[in-house]
């Protein structure tokens, strides 16, 4: 087996071979730190209103005395479900300093997925968008719900922008079906209360699961994903790392169009930028590009993070193009793969690179990530971050040899504790320490890792591998593409072959143009033997590409 730590030597001089895991006893130590020393700063903005860090420590110290007032205690879990709202990371570090585990939930699920989440973790309480509340009414009864908080938009945008916004919301866009859950009280009202009451004494404790974080369900039944204190912690200390060597304590603005309810967003956006005093614009719709581009126009945006189709789509915005982008430092791409001429084309306009990185809900997330530096590597998700080992463990058990493919394997601090009420799925994902991704890479001779692809997405097409991304890529270095999704169809003859479904940027395209381009670009067995035009391809709401649906 190949050690990977020593390949570090590619991160820029400073950049330790393994961080301390332990530096932070449990995350709310770490936040009442962050809080206290950057009063005075902007903690988030959103919607031009600012949360300052010495409101933030305030306002969740109210509302976790308001949860223990209303018969919550630690250990218990609660629902946060609601888009990116300067109520979010007040709820988030107001349940924790209650000893509360965190169940972050997507709010555009179904009140069927709603109902499975809810009854799998067993969730006792809920802060809830209004947007959403009537999904909840029809499932809420079979639940254990007893504490439900409500929350608008406009709530913490202040008294006049807030009606306003609020009343295009209800009145105008008609985004608040009408619901009716008893004994609902309104975020504002629960933080009001909470000021009259104590946080009561509780053990906190380095190995206790703080977060209850939800797998997509993209591959299969979504599982609740037990993070600790540890877990979350020692990933802070790892993305500290390697990326916020680059940053300035106290100067930074960051962009967070993606969801704080995803791992992603929750790690890099809330927990590593707090930690040098950043400042945060959220975005409410990460599929409101006008938005995203305002921000880039209001704000010094310094760092951003996104997936490939967010940074695609931006790249697609005339009045993106246009921008200068004068205090942009650096670009993290994660979630899915980034394709090669999206990034190519990132650098050109922004004069900024896209560095892509790679982890899962099951580490906290981050793996790996390339340096932020002249080492990058196009098509490459980096090194893996300290403390972290990876090897590639190939069909017959044994760990591939470097530029051979084979599953990426990973062991460190941030692996979770295992799925919740899951042992059996627990005990076949972590091995000797070892979690299996299921995902499909390869390293090269100075220790950069590439993923080729999920290992149950491959296209086996008569004994040879194809691999979705790669198709995927190719058809999107077409001037006339603008999204692609690969995926397997059966073949009599081949046993499989490539389907390919596309969106077109220029309507011109046709199926005989671009096949002649795969042709220049791919081997025979990987060229698509169906093309499917459609307006949109499935994703999921931070913008990955489902290929399972477009396989149904």
């Amino acid at each position: 087996m190949y050690e990977t730590r020593p390949w570090l030597k590619q991160y820029p001089q400073g950049v330790p071979a393994n961080i301390n895991p332990q530096k932070y006893a449990t995350l709310i130590d770490f936040a009442e730190e962050a809080m206290a020393s950057f009063k005075g700063l902007i903690a988030f903005t959103c919607m031009d209103a600012n949360l300052r860090y010495e409101q933030l420590d305030a306002y969740s110290r109210s509302f976790a005395a308001y949860l223990h007032s209303r018969g919550l205690r630690p250990g218990d879990k609660i629902a946060l479900m609601m888009p990116n709202l300067l109520q979010y990371p007040i709820a988030i570090f107001g349940a924790l300093r209650a000893g509360l585990i965190i169940v972050n939930t997507n709010p555009l699920y179904t009140p069927r997925e709603m109902e499975y989440q809810f009854i799998d973790s067993g969730v006792k309480a809920i802060v809830i968008a209004e947007n959403f509340a009537a999904n909840l009414e029809q499932v809420i009864a079979k639940t254990s719900i007893e504490v439900v908080i409500t929350t608008s938009i406009g709530e913490m945008l202040g008294t006049l922008k807030g009606a306003f916004v609020n009343f295009v919301i209800r009145n105008i866009k008609r985004k608040v079906p009408r619901y009716s859950i008893p004994n609902t009280v309104c975020f504002t009202e629960a933080l009001k209360q909470g000021k009259g009451f104590s946080i009561l004494p509780f053990d906190r404790k380095n190995e206790d699961v703080i977060l209850l974080q939800y797998t997509g369900g993209t591959t299969g039944i979504s599982k609740g994903t037990m993070l600790t204190n540890l877990n979350l912690c020692a990933n802070l200390e790892q993305i500290r790392a390697v990326i916020c060597y680059a940053l300035e304590e106290r100067k930074e603005t960051t962009l967070s169009p993606l969801p704080m309810y995803h791992i992603f967003a929750f790690a890099v956006n809330i927990l590593a930028m707090m930690s040098i005093g950043a400042r945060t614009v959220l975005i409410v719709n990460p599929r409101d590009i006008p938005t995203v581009v305002n921000a880039f126009k209001k704000y010094p945006i310094s760092l951003m993070t996104g997936v490939n189709t967010l940074y695609n789509a931006l790249l697609n915005n005339t009045e993106f193009v246009a921008m200068k982008f004068p205090n942009l430092k650096a670009s993290v791409a994660g979630g899915m793969a980034l394709q090669s001429s999206v990034a190519t084309k990132w650098k050109a306009i922004t004069g900024t690179p896209i560095t892509e990185g790679y982890g899962l809900t099951e580490t906290s997330p981050v793996a790996m990530l390339n340096p932020l530096n002249e080492n990058a590597r196009l098509g490459c998700i980096g090194l893996p971050v300290p403390s972290t080992d990876i090897r590639l463990v190939d069909d017959t058990g044994s760990v591939a040899q470097i530029g051979q493919p084979g599953e990426i394997q990973i062991k460190g601090p941030q692996v979770m504790k295992g799925y919740y009420n899951k042992p059996d799925e627990t005990a076949a994902s972590i091995v000797d320490g070892w979690l299996l991704t299921g995902d499909i890479g390869v390293m090269d001779s100075e220790g950069f890792f590439r993923i080729v692809d999920r290992k149950k997405d491959m296209i086996l097409v008569s004994g040879f591998n194809v691999y979705p991304n790669e198709i995927e890529d190719v058809a999107c270095m077409h001037p006339k593409v603008l999204e692609a999704g690969a995926v397997a169809m059966k073949d009599d003859k081949c046993g499989e072959v490539v389907k390919l479904y596309i969106v077109k940027k220029d309507q011109s395209l046709t199926e005989d143009e671009l096949m002649q381009h795969c042709r220049a670009n791919l081997t025979n067995y990987k060229l698509p033997k169906v093309i499917v035009f459609k307006k949109e391809l499935p994703k999921t709401p931070i913008g990955k590409i489902l290929r399972r649906e477009l396989k149904d």
